[in-house]
C-alpha cells in the first residue's frame, strides 16, 4: 500500500500521533515518535547498512526532518535493546541537541554510551528494567522484558489518555533462553487485560512459519564444530551478539582452545558485557590477539566482525588476505549470524573467497551455526490471541514481512481496517482506541558519507554507479573566445573502459563538426559547447561501444 504524500492534519486535543521515521520496508534504522500534548517521545533510533547499489555509503539514518524543528519538545528516547539498527543514529541526533534523555536497560544505555564517547557526547540517562513503570513528559511508560538475540531487551508500554500502545521492539519467544529472561507474556496478558489500543509489533520473522528454534540448540553444533577442526577456529558474528559469544566461549572452553576477539567494536561490546556481568567468561579463555598467535593452531579460536560481507570488517579483510590472520587450509570458519537482507552477495563473496583459500566455511545453510532473534509466525499468532488489540501497526521488516505480519493479524479476527500497513513518514493519528491515518511525510535516506551526513544524494549514488559500472570519458577543448574557433584539441582520456584512447579518434571529427556548427549559430557560453560535445560523444559511444559512461566535457575560452 502506498500513501500519497499529504501534509499532516492538525492534531487533535486527545490525540496521540505516531510516526515511524524508519524501520517500515526495510530491516534498520528502526526509530518511531509518539506525540501527545505538544510533547515528542522517540522509541529507537538505529541505523540501516548500505546494499551493493549505495557505494561509499558507511551508514543510512532516519530521517530526522520532520522532528528537526521540535528538538526542544522531545522528552526522551526509549531504546528497545543494543543492536545497532535500533541505537546507531543516536549520535547523530544528539549532535542536533546534546540533552534528550536516553531511556533503557542497563547494558542498552553501556553500549550507547561508549558509542557517544566516540563522538565526545555525554548523554543523560535513565536507567530502567522490566516492570519498572515512568513518567516522561504526558507519557507513563511501562517496561516489559522480552528475549532477544542480546540481553536486557525491553517492550515498552505507553500510556496516555489517548490510548494504551504497546511497542515490543526486536523480540521472540524463547522458552529456554541461555540467560533464562523470557518475554514476559504474564505482563502480555495484563496488558491485554486492560486493553491495548495500538500494537507495534516487530515483523521480520512474521513470513517464517512455526517458531523459531531455541538458543541453546546451537551450543552443541557449535561444540561439535569446533572438537573436529584440524587447525584454527574463526567465528563471526555481529559485535553486539553476547549469547552468541558467550557460546563461543563456553565451547572453546570445552576443548581447550583459547579465544581471541578480534574487532574493535567486539573488543568493546564484550568488555561491557563482561564488566557488568551479561557474559560469563570462564577462567584463562580470553587471550590478547597479538599473544594468540604464538598459540598451537589447534588451541585457539578467534571471534571476529564481518558477519555481513562488510568490506572492512575483519572477516572480508581476512578473505582478501588483508588481515595479518591469513586462513589457509585445514581452517574452519564460521559464520554464526543471520544474513540481513540486501547484504546475501557480500557474505557469499567473502564464503568464497574464504574457501578458495582452503577454508572449511560452516553457516546457516549447511549447519545450524545460528538461530533467529524474531519471533515466527506461530510466537505471534500467540500475542495476538494473548493481547487481543484493537489495533495493528506492524514494524521492523521489508514490505513482504509487514504484509504477513498483518494477515496473521487479521487471522485472529482483528479487522483489516485495523491493521495498518504503513510507510516512513505514515501518520497515525490514536484516540478513545480509534486509530486513523492521518497523513504522510515525504520521508527519504539520509546518507553517512566518511565525515558529511545528508550531504550525498541519490543523484551522487547514481554518478557513483555509474563510475563503477561504465566508466569514465573526459574531453578538453579550447576555443577561441571571440570567433568559438576550436584552438587546441578535443583531447578525449578514458578509464574503466576496455578499449584504448586511440578508439576516440573517430569521435574527434564529429565533435570538431558539432562545435563548429555551434559555433556558427553564435553559440559562445562554454556550458552550452560542453553539452554539444556531451551529446555527440555520448551518443558516439553509446552505438559504436554499448556504454553509457560519465562524461565531462570541458570547454575552456582563451
Amino acid at each position: 500500500m502506498s500513501i500519497p504524500i499529504a501534509a499532516p492534519e492538525q492534531l487533535a486535543e486527545g490525540t496521540l500521533r505516531i510516526i515511524p521515521l524508519g524501520g517500515l520496508g526495510e530491516v534498520g534504522r528502526n526509530m518511531t515518535t509518539f506525540e501527545f500534548d505538544g510533547k515528542i517521545l522517540i522509541v529507537d533510533c538505529g541505523v540501516l547498512f548500505p546494499e551493493d547499489h549505495q557505494p561509499g555509503v558507511d551508514l543510512i539514518l532516519p530521517d530526522f526532518e520532520p522532528i528537526k524543528d521540535r528538538l526542544d519538545d522531545i522528552v526522551g528516547v526509549v531504546l528497545t535493546h543494543g543492536h545497532e539498527d535500533h541505537i546507531g543514529a543516536v549520535p547523530y541526533l544528539l549532535r542536533l541537541k546534546s540533552d534528550i534523555p536516553l531511556i533503557g536497560s542497563g547494558l542498552t544505555l553501556a553500549l550507547v554510551e561508549a558509542k557517544l564517547k566516540e563522538h565526545r557526547i555525554k548523554p543523560f540517562t535513565l536507567t530502567v528494567q522490566e516492570g519498572q513503570q515512568e513518567k516522561v513528559g504526558p507519557f507513563d511508560l511501562e517496561f516489559v522484558a522480552v528475549n532477544h538475540s542480546i540481553p536486557d531487551a525491553l517492550a515498552v508500554a505507553i500510556r496516555t489518555p489517548a490510548g494504551l500502545v504497546l511497542a515490543t521492539g526486536d523480540f521472540k519467544m524463547d522458552q529456554l533462553p541461555l540467560d533464562g529472561r523470557i518475554t514476559d507474556l504474564r505482563a502480555f496478558s495484563r496488558l491485554g487485560e486492560e486493553g491495548v489500543d495500538l500494537f507495534l509489533v516487530d515483523s521480520t520473522n512474521a513470513d517464517v512459519p512455526g517458531f523459531t528454534p531455541t538458543e541453546r540448540s546451537i551450543g552443541p553444533v557449535l561444540d561439535q564444530v569446533i572438537a573436529k577442526a584440524q587447525r584454527r577456529v574463526i567465528v563471526a558474528s555481529f559485535s553486539s551478539h553476547v549469547h552468541r559469544v558467550q557460546q563461543v566461549l563456553d565451547a572453546a572452553h570445552a576443548n581447550g582452545r583459547r579465544v581471541a576477539l578480534l574487532g574493535r567494536s567486539m573488543v568493546r561490546n564484550m568488555g561491557i558485557a563482561a564488566d557488568l556481568g551479561y557474559l560469563k567468561v570462564p577462567e584463562n579463555v580470553l587471550i590478547d590477539y597479538k599473544k594468540a598467535k604464538d598459540l598451537p593452531d589447534d588451541r585457539i579460536v578467534y571471534m571476529s566482525t564481518g558477519s555481513q560481507g562488510e568490506p572492512m570488517a575483519v572477516l572480508s579483510r581476512m578473505a582478501n588476505l588483508d588481515h595479518a590472520i591469513e586462513p589457509g587450509e585445514g581452517d574452519t570458519v564460521i559464520l554464526a549470524s543471520s544474513l540481513i537482507p540486501g547484504n546475501e552477495n557480500a557474505v557469499y563473496r567473502v564464503i568464497d573467497g574464504l574457501t578458495k583459500l582452503g577454508a572449511n566455511v560452516v553457516h546457516k545453510a549447511n549447519a545450524r551455526v545460528h538461530v533467529s532473534g524474531h519471533a515466527a509466525a506461530g510466537e505471534l499468532l500467540y500475542c495476538y490471541n494473548i493481547l487481543k488489540p484493537k489495533n495493528v501497526l506492524p514494524v521492523h521488516g521489508e514490505y513482504r514481512h509487514l504484509m504477513a505480519n498483518a494477515k496473521l493479524a487479521q487471522e485472529t479476527g482483528i479487522p483489516v481496517e485495523n491493521t495498518f500497513l504503513a510507510s516512513n513518514g505514515t501518520i497515525i493519528d490514536l484516540k478513545d482506541g480509534e486509530a486513523r491515518v492521518a497523513g504522510q511525510h515525504d520521508i527519504g535516506f539520509v546518507y553517512v558519507d566518511g565525515s558529511t551526513v545528508g550531504e550525498i544524494t541519490d543523484a551522487d549514488l547514481k554518478d557513483r554507479r555509474i563510475l563503477g559500472e561504465e566508466g569514465f570519458v573526459s574531453i578538453i577543448v579550447v576555443v577561441d573566445a571571440t570567433t568559438g574557433r576550436i584552438i587546441s584539441g578535443p583531447e578525449i582520456h578514458a578509464r574503466g573502459i576496455a578499449e584504448d584512447d586511440a578508439v576516440f579518434e573517430d569521435v574527434v571529427p564529429k565533435i570538431v563538426a558539432a562545435l563548429k556548427e555551434a559555433s556558427g549559430n553564435g553559440v559562445r557560453d562554454t556550458h552550452a559547447l560542453s553539452q554539444v560535445v556531451r551529446r555527440t560523444i555520448g551518443r558516439w559511444v553509446n552505438q559504436k561501444l554499448r556504454r553509457r559512461p560519465m562524461i565531462v566535457p570541458l570547454v575552456i575560452e582563451a
